[in-house]
C-alpha cells in the first residue's frame, strides 16, 4: 500500500530532494508540500496524509504550534520531524512525534525512518537515543505514545523493560541506538537497535532483580534479532495488558 506524504519545509530544494528519494525508494506518494505553518495545517486538514515530514524552523508559526494543529486536524497522521534546530524547543518535540531525524543526517536516514513508519501496523514511533538525557527522553517518549495510543498495560512495568534495553544499548553502542515502539493486536513491542556485536543474556538474579532479568520476568516475550545492514542487533520485548509475574519475594 502506498503511503501518502505531506512535506513541510521552507526550503524548496530540500523538499524536492526528499521527493526524489521517496520516488526512488517506492511505496510513497507526496500529496502536498508546504513552506510555512499556516499552509501545512490547511493541507494536513484537506489531504489527511499518512505521514507528515515537519521542519521546526518555519515562518509564521513555530514548529511546536504547527505540530499541535496538525495533530488536531489530521489525528491519524504520523509525524516525522526533520530539522536543523538543536535548541531546547526542538529537543522537547522528540517525545511528541513518531520520529525525529536531525538535518545533519543524510536524507536517506529520513527515508529509512519513513519506511519504518509506513509499515502496516496499528501504531509506530521511532526515536534516536542521542545525548546525555537519552534514558529520560526514552521514558517520556514511551509515556506519551502509550497514552496517545490508549495502551491499557502497566506503564511502570513497561518503563522498567524500556530502561533496561536502553541502558544496555547505550553502554555498548558506538553510535546512537534507535528506539522503536509499536502497538499491534499482540501488545506493545519495545525495540532498541544498536551497532554493538554480541548477544545479551539475562544475568543471575541479585537480590531478586538484576539486568535483563527485569525483561525476562516482566515481558510476555523478548529476543534478539540481527540489525539489517550492520553487525549490531535489535533487542525486543513484548508487553500485553494482562497480569505478569512480580519480583521474587525477599528472603
Amino acid at each position: 500500500m502506498t503511503a501518502r506524504v505531506l512535506l513541510v519545509d521552507d526550503v524548496p530544494d530540500l523538499r524536492r530532494l526528499v521527493t526524489i528519494e521517496l520516488r526512488l525508494r517506492g511505496g510513497f506518494e507526496v500529496v502536498g508540500e508546504a513552506g510555512d505553518g499556516d499552509t501545512a495545517v490547511a493541507l494536513a486538514r484537506d489531504l489527511q496524509p499518512d505521514l507528515v515530514v515537519l521542519d521546526l524552523g518555519l515562518p509564521r508559526l513555530h514548529g511546536g504550534e504547527v505540530l499541535t494543529l496538525v495533530r488536531d486536524v489530521a489525528p491519524h497522521a504520523k509525524v516525522a520531524v526533520f530539522t536543523g534546530l538543536t535548541d531546547a524547543d526542538g529537543e522537547a518535540l522528540r517525545g511528541r512525534v513518531e520520529g525525529y531525524v536531525p538535518k545533519d543526517a543524510d536524507v536517506a536516514a529520513l527515508v529509512d525512518l519513513l519506511v519504518d513508519l509506513s509499515r502496516d501496523e496499528e501504531r509506530a514511533a521511532v526515536l534516536e537515543l542521542a545525548g546525555a538525557d537519552a534514558v529520560a527522553r526514552a521514558r517520556d517518549f514511551l509515556r506519551f505514545h502509550a497514552s496517545r495510543w490508549g495502551w491499557g498495560g502497566d506503564l511502570y512495568e513497561a518503563e522498567l523493560v524500556l530502561r533496561e534495553l536502553v541502558v544496555n544499548a547505550l553502554a555498548r553502542a558506538s553510535s546512537p541506538p534507535v528506539l522503536r515502539l509499536t502497538l499491534t493486536s499482540d501488545g506493545l513491542r519495545i525495540e532498541v537497535a544498536d551497532d554493538a556485536p554480541g548477544t545479551p543474556e539475562p544475568g543471575p538474579l541479585a537480590r531478586g532483580w538484576s539486568g535483563l532479568a527485569y525483561v525476562a520476568l516482566i515481558a510476555q516475550g523478548w529476543g534478539v534479532l540481527p540489525a539489517p545492514g550492520t553487525t549490531g542487533k535489535v533487542v525486543w520485548a513484548r508487553l500485553t495488558p494482562g497480569t505478569v509475574a512480580g519480583p521474587p519475594a525477599a528472603r
